[in-house]
């Protein structure tokens, strides 16, 4: 009877424990929700299996128009009066230019979108617009800005950083940081445009302020230029995103002067994109390394016409436009090969597009416009022969021809030498203080 009443408490203890270790397994068990389990198929009152959760879409990329075209442009300076009319224009034929875009039935967009676009993220609308500002003048600030808010534009604002107000080279015209970051508040895209805006090629003449404000041009090379181009390129980028907190990815080249060890530099320092002053229509498989714009002068007015005019008529309703890469056509002169002739023979094989209709052939030639060519069924070749001297230092060619009911089209940019165009070689000005104006692109 003793041993009975010894045992019995020892019962009601491990009885009491394994009832405190199910409560423990069934609380960790039990999910964050406090709904029941679905109850399994086949259970009491023939309830169904609870459905699997769906799996979750897989993302892609957004299908792209690849036929779509942008052209670029650059400005400086908006001043009433010309006295430099290489890099100014007047307020009134400014905004008569941006209205003829409206008029073109051509959308202006933003440098990002464009990026988007090329990196297939983003649709674009068939025909394209950017408007770029270099250098950083105020008249950019006081007059350009709102003359983009009254048709709504987006623009990018190219910055060399010694030329903003209270920098080595900035004058009284020149843009205050204060400005800048009243644009960037408002969603203008700013990027860069080195820090003194100089040939950025080895050797090549340059001008280093020395202590005490006194400038001295030399040439520099090995060591001493591998450091003075890391500022010109790195530093302009890291002082833009550090004082204005943006990013940068856009770097545009002054004098459109550069070779593969400035690009390499710019990779590595994170750009995405280079700009030119050499215009061309961009497409899809454009390079983001040699992006050309057109550079908007007031002596050259018919640049900007010519640039409307080489992305075609409007797109309402047209048929889709394949582009053919210049490589496949074996073009002469090739795509930027310079030649030494501003009277060039002007060629493009078609035979590896397909079936061409002959009388469809038709050739553009950038300042000339379209141009009678000849075309031989047999070879698949068609050629012009430039009987008008081409006077620009580059020259874009689009050769478009119907291939099974389909219009095929082409884009190729040469360029040309300066002593050929009869025009003087484009140089570097002499970097100085604002207001004085320079030539720079």
């Amino acid at each position: 009877m003793m041993i009975r009443f010894a045992i019995l408490p020892l019962l009601l203890a491990l009885n009491f424990s394994m009832c405190k270790r199910q409560e423990n397994v069934s609380e960790g068990s039990q999910p964050a929700s406090a709904s029941p389990p679905a109850p399994a198929a086949g259970t009491a009152g023939g309830a169904p299996s609870a459905a699997p959760v769906a799996a979750s879409p897989k993302i892609t990329k957004p299908v792209v128009d690849q036929t779509a075209q942008v052209i670029i442009f650059c400005y400086h300076r908006l001043v009433d009066k010309i006295r430099y009319p290489g890099t100014e224009i007047t307020p009134a034929a400014f905004e008569a230019e941006m209205k003829q875009l409206k008029d073109a039935g051509i959308t202006v967009i933003s440098m990002q979108d464009l990026l988007a676009w090329k990196r297939g993220e983003k649709n674009i609308p068939p025909r394209c617009a950017v408007i770029t500002f270099d250098d950083g003048w105020k008249s950019q600030y006081e007059v350009g800005w709102p003359i983009m808010k009254k048709f709504g534009y987006p623009f990018t604002m190219f910055i060399y950083t010694e030329g903003v107000r209270g920098g080595s080279l900035g004058g009284g015209e020149a843009i205050t940081w204060e400005q800048l970051a009243d644009m960037r508040d408002n969603g203008v895209d700013i990027q860069a445009h080195t820090a003194t805006h100089q040939d950025l090629r080895e050797g090549h003449n340059i001008m280093l302020a020395a202590p005490g404000g006194k400038r001295t041009r030399t040439k520099l090379t090995g060591p001493p230029y591998e450091e003075w181009l890391q500022k010109e390129v790195v530093g302009c980028k890291q002082l833009l995103e550090q004082r204005l907190g943006i990013k940068v990815n856009c770097f545009a080249v002054p004098f459109g002067n550069y070779n593969e060890h400035v690009k390499e530099i710019a990779r590595n320092a994170g750009y995405e994109a280079m700009f030119t002053v050499y215009g061309q229509p961009i497409t899809f498989t454009s390079p983001l390394d040699s992006i050309g714009r057109y550079a908007i002068e007031a002596n050259k007015p018919k640049v900007f016409v010519d640039a409307v005019k080489m992305i075609g008529t409007s797109s309402g309703g047209a048929a889709a436009v394949a582009e053919v890469g210049a490589a496949n056509l074996s073009t002469q002169p090739a795509d930027g090969e310079t030649v030494r002739t501003a009277l060039p023979l002007i060629k493009a094989n078609l035979s590896g597009v397909g079936a061409i209709e002959p009388g469809s052939v038709q050739m553009r030639v950038s300042g000339l416009g379209v141009v009678p060519v000849s075309y031989d069924p047999k070879t698949g070749t068609v050629s012009y022969q430039v009987t008008q001297k081409l006077r620009e230092n580059s020259c874009t060619v689009i050769v478009s021809a119907k291939s099974e009911g389909k219009k095929v089209e082409a884009h190729w940019t040469f360029g040309i030498d300066a002593a050929a165009a009869g025009a003087p070689a484009l140089a570097p000005a002499k970097p100085a203080p604002r207001p004085a104006a320079t030539t720079k692109k």
